[in-house]
């Protein structure tokens, strides 16, 4: 695995992805070649997060390349060191997440978002979940966090979620100044 150069290799696939998307072509598993679907796995990464990058780019110009980046170094980086290279088996089960509508201390969305994202951590996303979709955004912007520091953030406090709702709400005041 070359590590140098990721990502370079990082934007000229999801390039790709929005190019033929915006093709109409669909289906995340027909995207990349087989030596890419390699090379993706040999990071922590997913054909389907190109494909949901590549379907809100299309869509409404986000989450963009930068932030995508930003998101799978966090990604890769948990995968090369806490998973030691080990895929997770593990699939989130969208059926026990949190209501889009439930809140903690008064912050609507975090407790979908938590374990949605050690999910995104773990690389245990169902492919009907995307982290950093819509929803996610909109938190985000409303609390004025960066989507990778957030994932980060989970990371740090992985097996402590009152410290990421403080964090948040530490955060959330901090925007509102």
């Amino acid at each position: 695995m070359k590590n140098y150069d990721f990502a370079q290799k990082f934007r000229a696939l999801y390039d790709k992805a929005v190019g033929l998307y915006a093709k109409g072509q669909r289906g995340a598993e027909t995207f990349f070649s087989a030596d890419e679907s390699a090379w993706l796995a040999a990071n922590g990464l997913a054909a389907q997060n190109f494909f949901d990058y590549a379907e809100d780019h299309a869509g409404y110009g986000e989450p963009g390349p930068d932030n995508a980046l930003a998101i799978e170094i966090v990604r890769r980086d948990y995968f090369l060191t806490a998973q030691q290279r080990q895929a997770s088996t593990v699939v989130l089960d969208v059926v026990r997440m949190p209501a889009k509508s439930d809140t903690v201390r008064g912050i609507d969305w975090l407790p979908r978002l938590i374990p949605k994202a050690k999910a995104k951590l773990r690389g245990e996303l169902p492919t009907s979940l995307m982290y950093c979709c819509g929803g996610d955004r909109s938190f985000f912007k409303t609390h004025d966090i960066f989507p990778a520091e957030f994932l980060s953030v989970a990371w740090r406090h992985e097996h402590n979620d009152n410290a990421i709702v403080e964090w948040v709400v530490q955060r959330s005041v901090a925007a509102k100044k």
